[in-house]
């Protein structure tokens, strides 16, 4: 039998999977051991250098004080805003983790934890490879390194197919849960609060294949 495989689909500056992370790490704590977890990338905005629109920046600080209402503990530092000039673009920041992964798979969570630290809690623009060169300085990497594949033609193909692949599984917003076992493709509903609902659902689908 193929081991069953969950897929966690997100993107490093997407402010609901920085909300998710309590709950999704309570998550991969409980999973039964046969499963095995894979982190894809879904691509939030493409490459851009143009500034976000005034609209933009602040639908998206809406959406941050949602969240705040929504999931508890869980705070953004609204000074972002003040201290930067915002692009919409998550593209350099998902090439980070990319190349973070290909010095080592054990690089890449401790990535996304910097980067989700760089822009939430101390108003960094990881649209920016100054920011992303400092989060890979930060958990040990070699720089040098870093900084060459995460211009390189061979990540950006990476990403491109990590990209293609979730849209092939139907996710068109993140985080999302896809479960895969025999030749089956489930979606888990995300909870933002309460890691359990979402196991069950994930042990119910495994006992039922």
């Amino acid at each position: 039998m193929p081991t069953p495989r969950l897929f966690y689909i997100h993107d490093p500056m997407c402010s609901w999977c920085y909300a998710f992370r309590s709950s999704f790490s309570a998550l991969q704590s409980n999973l039964p051991q046969s499963i095995r977890l894979v982190y894809l990338l879904g691509g939030l905005a493409p490459d851009s250098t143009t500034p976000m629109p005034e609209s933009m920046r602040q639908t998206i600080q809406q959406n941050w004080r949602r969240i705040e209402q929504t999931v508890p503990k869980v705070r953004f530092n609204f000074e972002f805003w003040a201290v930067n000039t915002p692009i919409r673009s998550t593209y350099p920041a998902c090439r980070a983790l990319l190349a973070a992964r290909k010095q080592s798979p054990d690089h890449e969570i401790p990535m996304l934890k910097a980067i989700q630290s760089a822009y939430y809690e101390r108003a960094k623009n990881p649209s920016l490879t100054d920011t992303l060169l400092e989060c890979a300085t930060g958990i040990g990497l070699d720089t040098s390194l870093f900084g060459k594949d995460l211009l390189s033609p061979a990540i950006d193909d990476e990403l491109q197919q990590e990209i293609q692949l979730a849209r092939n599984m139907g996710v068109s917003s993140y985080p999302s849960l896809r479960l895969q076992h025999n030749d089956e493709l489930v979606a888990i509903r995300i909870d933002y609060l309460d890691y359990r609902s979402m196991l069950d659902e994930i042990v119910h689908t495994l006992q039922a294949a």
